[in-house]
């Protein structure tokens, strides 16, 4: 007997052998082209992966459909792997993750639209609308709007890269070539939607998730948590003030967040809200600092930013206080605080108020500029004065003996 049949016979009496172990109740019949369907891999060879998909049958995949990039199997014996049915009959189960080029890739792409299996190919060129991809050896089309399911500032980004694609269009063109349009959008939003439900079985409020930023905005930053974005406030992003969002973040970043507030949306074409929050996981500024401040207490802050009723001061504490116009000058009325200060000015002042519960504090460069004469002045004076007395007394003491 050869070394190649005793790996068939090997193979054949482990896939008996698990055909007794499993419940015959479990057996369901063969399921149909283009589902798709979730099974656990029962035995691997040198060109073949098993999956127990639950039929009288095990289903078969290519190994090099379950390989990564380096060609290492991403698989092993007790994985689930999740894939299409490309060809089903009595005793044959065929499944693809994704299309691969064949003998006729014409055929092959025809069967990628008809059950939805995704195909390999890589971004050419950018021409008006989108982009074209070389996918089995054949030109085809993918708009822009369907190359990524956010906005894209520069498709020339993706030139050189391969992506998957599902086939949203294969016919017969001019000159015997075919018409074939790719939609990349369409597997980002089934992924996405399949996280979502993962996500939103364990999103709860005061929960601590991670996420990627996805699109910075003027009044915030929406966060991807898993096929769910949420909502960072620029309000969240820290106890400091921050102008912009991208101050603080960039899109592609990692972070923690905090869920603050989850409101379910009356439209079940929109999706629930969900707030976000970074300040949430940071130690309150205020909590140290204001057992460093006192009434009367002489600091130099820097003028984080002037608005006309008073100017911002950040205190080397690290948090900010209000300097009202009135508290600016003693000499003449101030319309606007950049008439006195600009932002990054380092300026002397006096703390007048502490306000914990509303982390407010409030300045004055007058008090400041006031206690800073008295100082000095008391510098200059006379510790104490000796009385001499009159010019008289003085004489009298001076003609007795």
């Amino acid at each position: 007997m050869s070394k190649a049949d005793d790996e068939t016979k090997g193979f054949a009496d482990m896939l008996a052998e698990y055909d007794k172990a499993a419940p015959s109740t479990t057996r369901v019949r063969t399921p149909s082209v283009g589902k798709e369907v979730s099974g656990r891999v029962v035995a691997i060879n040198a060109a073949t992966v098993f999956v127990d998909v639950g039929a009288k049958t095990e289903a078969v995949m290519d190994r090099d459909q379950l390989t990564d990039d380096d060609g290492q199997l991403t698989v092993e014996i007790g994985s689930t792997v999740t894939a299409r049915v490309a060809e089903a009959g009595e005793g044959n189960i065929v499944l693809r993750t994704k299309m691969s080029r064949g003998a006729d890739p014409s055929a092959e792409l025809a069967q990628a639209q008809a059950h939805r299996i995704p195909v390999t190919g890589t971004v050419m060129v950018v021409n008006k609308g989108g982009v074209e991809v070389e996918v089995m050896g054949q030109r085809a089309f993918c708009p822009i709007s369907q190359l990524e399911a956010r906005y894209i500032e520069d498709p020339a980004e993706y030139i050189g890269r391969k992506l998957e694609f599902r086939v949203t269009r294969h016919e017969a063109g001019r000159g015997g070539k075919a018409n074939i349009v790719l939609s990349r959008r369409a597997l980002l939003e089934e992924e996405a939607a399949k996280r979502a439900v993962e996500t939103l079985a364990r999103l709860e409020v005061d929960k601590v998730m991670s996420g990627t930023v996805t699109r910075i905005m003027d009044y915030g930053a929406f966060v991807d948590l898993g096929g769910l974005e949420g909502m960072l406030h620029v309000s969240e992003l820290g106890f400091g003030h921050v102008d912009h969002p991208s101050e603080v973040l960039s899109e592609g970043q990692a972070v923690e967040v905090k869920v603050l507030k989850i409101e379910p949306s009356e439209d079940p074409k929109r999706p629930d809200r969900i707030s976000l929050s970074l300040k949430a996981l940071q130690d309150d500024p205020w909590d140290t600092a204001v057992r460093q401040l006192s009434q009367g207490q002489r600091l130099t802050g820097k003028v984080a930013r002037t608005q006309p009723f008073g100017a911002f001061v950040t205190l080397p504490s690290g948090i900010e206080g209000l300097v009202h116009v009135s508290e600016m000058v003693s000499d003449r009325r101030v319309a606007h605080a950049k008439e006195v200060v600009s932002v990054g000015d380092e300026v002397e002042v006096s703390v007048l108020e502490i306000d914990p519960e509303r982390h407010r504090v409030a300045l004055s460069m007058k008090a400041a500029k006031q206690d800073a004469e008295d100082a000095q002045a008391a510098q200059y004076r006379p510790a104490s004065q000796e009385s001499f007395g009159t010019f008289a007394d003085l004489f009298k003491k001076k003609l007795k003996p």
